[in-house]
This record gives structure tokens, sequence and C-alpha cells, in this order.
């Protein structure tokens, strides 16, 4: 027996009206994780898609995502530590400089990245349905890509210079890039959603990164901080930048000639706590993310 057209539309007329959109709360939130996962190959095309795009035309390709950070290393090297006699105080000052910006480009390439993620995929957002979540994933993605290629250089560097990372300390690298993805994702997925409503906000962290970076002791030791910080209040505020906390961890563990130099006080128990509370800002930034998602499209 065939059903007619207006009986089909007769039938489903009488059916519930059931809500549509992301649902709020914890059951929410594992349905996005859910959504992600089933779309895992997507996040792949995306990511892929973010590298190639990075380079299109590029006659070098990958080859200038090394040239970024060597570059940056040079002129830190040759302004901070040759014309200003950096060197002299810090040793091994080319590890020591490429380290900090090791870890801080995985950082600001998550946040900047992420900040523009969903307004650089507007045509998407508007056209399909898919989890808005996998536009900052697919920068997260990309940025771990480049983290890669740096980390490499930096751990063949230090095996030329005889000064291979030391086995006692490596655990501090994988905890410091942990929470510099938690707490990248968690600004980036916050960021990205306020960016749809108010494009000021792109170029507000663009500049709040170039400033936040000398926040870091990244071209200059934490001695000199130590030195310069009376213990008290000034000295915590600049111990709670997670960031912070993430480039000494990375010194801790490839500046070997530094093993000796001076480090905050229980600098791992600092990195779990700052690991706790960026998942915490992580959950925050999410529910701040599915809130405003619904009106992306719109907004776009």
């Amino acid at each position: 027996m065939t059903i007619s057209a207006q009986e089909r539309i007769a039938a489903v007329s009488r059916e519930p009206l059931k809500a549509t959109g992301r649902t709020r709360g914890w059951s929410g939130a594992l349905k996005s994780i859910q959504d992600i996962w089933d779309r895992r190959e997507l996040l792949g095309l995306l990511v892929r898609r973010e590298l190639r795009a990075r380079y299109k035309d590029s006659a070098l390709g990958f080859f200038w995502s090394l040239v970024r950070p060597l570059t940056m290393l040079l002129v830190y090297y040759v302004a901070i530590g040759k014309f200003l006699g950096g060197e002299r105080a810090i040793p091994s000052f080319a590890i020591f400089v490429f380290t900090g910006l090791t870890a801080w480009s995985l950082f600001s390439d998550i946040v900047a990245g992420g900040t523009g993620s969903i307004v650089g995929n507007g045509g998407l957002v508007k056209k399909i349905y898919l989890p808005r979540e996998v536009f900052p994933l697919s920068v997260v993605g990309s940025a771990l890509f480049n983290f890669a290629i740096q980390l490499g250089i930096l751990i063949v560097a230090t095996v030329v210079l005889q000064e291979p990372p030391q086995l006692s300390t490596l655990y501090y690298a994988p905890l410091s890039a942990a929470v510099l993805l938690v707490f990248g994702l968690a600004l980036a997925l916050t960021l990205s959603a306020l960016n749809v409503f108010l494009r000021d906000v792109q170029y507000l962290v663009e500049v709040v990164l170039m400033v936040a970076m000398w926040a870091s002791p990244i071209v200059y030791s934490w001695a000199l901080v130590d030195e310069a910080l009376p213990d008290g209040l000034l000295k915590d505020i600049y111990l709670a930048n997670p960031v912070t906390l993430c480039v000494l961890g990375f010194q801790r563990t490839f500046w070997a000639a530094g093993a000796n130099a001076a480090y905050p006080d229980h600098l791992t128990i600092r990195l779990l706590i700052a690991l706790g509370i960026s998942l915490v800002l992580l959950v925050i930034g999410h529910r701040v993310f599915a809130r405003l998602e619904g009106n992306f499209a719109q907004e776009l």
C-alpha cells in the first residue's frame, strides 16, 4: 500500500515536537565529544587543510615552518645574547632561548589561530551542520605539527652540542605540554566564539600575545625575576601564569646547561595545579562556546 505525500505530511504533523540544538549540561558536553569522535576523519581533513592552506602556492612548503622560529632565535640571540650580553649571564643561551620559544609557539599558535577559526570557516558553518568545535581543534592539530618540528630541532641541537635532555627531569616536558594544550584550547574555544560577535577580539588577542610573551622567562632567566621581585604577592602573580610555568618546565628538561640554575620552589606541584585549573577553564570555555554557537550562522 502506497502512502501519499499528503498522508506522510499529516503523519509528521502529528509527531510531538522535539527540541533541536545542543543539549546543555554534562550530557551536552558528552554528546559534543561523541559528535567530534564520530567525525574524527573530518577533523583530520581539516587539520591537513589547515597545514596546506598555510603554505599554499609556496615553493618551499613546510620548510617555512622552520624559518619563523629559527629567525626569532637568530634575532634574540644576536640582539640580546650578543649586543646586550645575555649569553654571558645565561650559559648555552641559544638552547635557552629556543626552548622557551618552542613552548611559547605552541601556546600562541593555538590561541591566535583558534580565535579566528570560526570566522575563517564561516562558509562551512552557514551551509552544513557539524560540531563547531572541530574548527578550533583543527588549529590545535596544526599547532602540534609545527610544535613537533620545532621540538625535533631542539632535541637535535641539544644532542649536537652534547647537552641532551636529562632523564631525571624529562617528565617536565610532557606535563608542561599538557598544560599548554588544555589552557590554550580553553582560551581558543572561548575567544573563537566571542570573535564571531565582536571581530575586534582577534586583533586584541594579537596585541595581548605580543605583550604576554615578555611575561614569561623566554629571553631572560628566572634568576633575574627572582632577584627583581620580592617574595610575596607580585612573585605569586608572576608564577600564576600557566605559560610561565610551562616555559620553566621545558627549560628544566631541555636546558641542560642550567641544571644548577634557580627555579621556583615546587615547580611540579605548580604545574599540576595549573593543569587542574586549565581543565576547569576548558569546561567553562566549552560551556560558553556551546551557549553561543546557536547564533553563529546568523552572525556570520
